[in-house]
């Protein structure tokens, strides 16, 4: 068994390790809620790990693989190429949760139970409301230290585009440069190794916390609903996987076993930023070359949220349900349009799918209170929706590299990424 594969299992064992912890320490415990504190110390700590070195790693892979273009025309090439897929696979998500939450109406079961919230209660979520001109000047930083400090990814990436693109235009003179920022990003590369030793340990804390919390019976009271929210995005999944392979190929299947575990880890910890750094490697190991793929999927964390997507229309047509709200198909289509923006402005906000679904309720004139129907099991919902981004960009980065003919022969598993030239 090589390094990668004992990762992974270790990974599962601290799952199944924290399942079993959790439900002993929430019905054998005076006080689950603090034992659920203090295994949240050690999952924060994991998280704030992961973000110390997204920024740099974002930034040092980014501009060296956009200095080795050399070619501003390309870099906008690849970028028209990866929003078509995104709106693409944005349009598919979010028909699907409109689809599903008619077909199975979720709501109508709670409105029959009649415990609901009062209308006019609040849900405790920060309603952003978003503008055109939000959206556009939050895409510059004022200052590439802040964007860092942050983590505003799109940011980042922005100013990185400059950077590569004024390197490339330079020549000789920034080849120095470029090399010391390469350097750089083997280290990130290198670093981000030592940080994935620690998975195995967050993922147990996150579980056990989040089953010490809330029990096993928060599962039985919504089954239902969790269920058909999870089949969706089981068929999200195959028709995320479908299209890809007409356009990779059945090789596609070979990407969704590298990214098993970016995807474990997205899932139990409820964050697929936690999972960025061992996507990007599992992208390279698939034969992305660098370049490419630390390009397309940064762009992907702010653009292309699938799982989030499909959710947003699922949850609110769920609480409209609930409340005895019948939404005309009219007013559905113009809801799903509405959510193809909000959603990318909110990206990287955290609990970001809740900010967009209680502003697409206060819009549409549904109960912001039905919120609280789902804040109980947002935790477990997020579980699914951040392995399916993980899933989402992967698929998307590589249909761009099969476009741009940036596909090339698999990494060797058992070859360090971190020591290979970036490509």
């Amino acid at each position: 068994m090589n390094k990668r594969n004992r990762l992974t299992t270790y990974i599962m064992v601290g799952l199944v390790l924290g399942i079993a912890v959790g439900y002993a320490a929430n019905t054998q415990m005076a006080d689950p809620a603090a034992f659920a504190d203090n295994m949240s110390l050690i999952t924060t700590l994991f998280l704030r790990l992961i973000k110390m070195i997204i920024a740099p790693l974002v930034f040092s892979t980014l501009v060296v693989g956009i200095a080795k273009m050399g070619d501003a025309a390309e870099v906008g090439r690849i970028g028209v190429k990866a929003l078509g897929w995104f709106v693409i696979a944005s349009v598919m998500s979010l028909t699907l949760g409109l689809i599903l939450v008619n077909l199975f109406r979720p709501g109508d079961a709670m409105a029959l139970a009649g415990n609901l919230p009062a209308a006019n209660a609040s849900s405790g979520i920060a309603v952003t409301g978003l503008t055109l001109k939000d959206f556009i000047t939050h895409l510059v930083p004022t200052s590439i230290a802040d964007g860092m400090a942050k983590n505003e990814i799109l940011q980042i990436v922005i100013f990185s585009i400059f950077f590569g693109t004024g390197a490339a235009a330079v020549g000789a003179r920034a080849t120095p440069l470029i090399d010391a920022i390469d350097g750089a990003a083997h280290v990130m590369l290198k670093v981000t190794g030592y940080v994935m030793n620690f998975a195995p340990v967050a993922v147990f804390a996150a579980v056990a916390g989040v089953i010490a919390k809330s029990g096993v019976g928060v599962l039985a009271t919504y089954g239902v609903f969790m269920g058909e929210f999870y089949l969706g995005i089981i068929l999200l999944w195959l028709i995320l996987i479908g299209v890809g392979i007409l356009f990779v190929g059945p090789r596609l299947l070979k990407l969704i076993a590298e990214l098993r575990e970016p995807t474990i880890l997205a899932f139990t910890c409820a964050s697929s930023e936690a999972a960025f750094p061992k996507t990007l490697e599992g992208l390279e190991r698939f034969g992305v070359k660098n370049r490419l793929a630390a390009f397309v999927l940064p762009i992907g964390y702010s653009f292309n949220l699938d799982g989030s997507m499909m959710y947003c229309t699922f949850a609110t047509i769920f609480i409209a349900q609930a409340y005895g709200i019948e939404v005309p198909l009219s007013t559905q289509l113009t809801m799903m349009l509405v959510l193809m923006l909000t959603s990318k402005g909110m990206a990287g906000v955290p609990r970001a799918s809740l900010v967009v679904i209680a502003a697409t309720l206060n819009q549409f004139h549904i109960p912001e209170a039905g919120l609280l129907l789902l804040l109980g099991i947002d935790h477990f919902l997020d579980m699914g929706r951040s392995a399916t981004n993980v899933i989402g960009n992967g698929i998307a980065t590589a249909v761009v590299a099969k476009w741009e003919g940036e596909l090339t022969t698999p990494t060797p598993s058992d070859k360090d990424i971190s020591t290979a030239p970036l490509r």
